[in-house]
């Protein structure tokens, strides 16, 4: 028997994948609309094989549960949300177009900590591992993207504000940006924020 534990923010997505699932003898699941909720629950560690989560929901992806092996569905064409989730330690990624016989190969397959991987990602993975930006410039951008101003951005990361302003510098030249509210629409099309 696979436990699978699916985290979803939306009820009726989370409830029609649950259900999904569920139709199959071999799979049991829990469901849970946040890590956090996840967590009070008792899903996780022992109790889960797979955690499937979808990259669109709100604190995804999010830690791996212990013993659960990531399984994540997204939307192609966004290779940021895959890099994440993919240094998350996800073993499996799943798009959302695909049939739902291959999101249920998917779950059996990662419950044998077996990578899985959707043919139709096989672009994004090239994308992704083309990503120009180092983690501290996507820190820095994720903060701008939040609107926070440079002085705000500087105490949170704990760098100087001229060391702020470079890292900036650096992200708009990289991603070809004419200005930081280009380079923040790029990085947001790309899914890197």
């Amino acid at each position: 028997m696979i436990r699978l534990l699916l985290v979803h923010d939306k009820p009726l997505l989370r409830s029609a994948l649950a259900s999904l699932m569920d139709r199959h003898p071999d799979i049991h699941v829990a469901t849970a609309s946040s890590w956090e909720e996840a967590a009070r629950a008792g899903h996780g560690s022992p109790e889960a094989d797979v955690c499937l989560v979808d990259l669109d929901s709100r604190d995804c992806p999010g830690p791996e549960p212990d013993g659960a092996a990531l399984l994540v569905l997204l939307e192609g064409g966004r290779p940021g949300l895959l890099r994440q989730a993919s240094e998350a330690r996800a073993l499996g990624f799943v798009s959302k177009d695909a049939a739902p016989e291959l999101l249920l190969d998917a779950v059996r397959q990662v419950a044998q900590k077996k990578p899985f991987v959707d043919d139709a990602l096989a672009r994004d993975f090239l994308r992704a591992a083309q990503m120009p930006l180092t983690r501290r410039e996507l820190s820095v951008l994720a903060l701008a993207a939040d609107g926070a101003p440079v002085s705000e951005i500087a105490a949170t990361l704990s760098l100087a504000r001229g060391t702020v302003r470079n890292y900036l510098a650096a992200v708009i030249h990289k991603t070809g940006a004419r200005n930081r509210v280009d380079a923040i629409r790029i990085a947001r099309t790309a899914g890197w924020v």
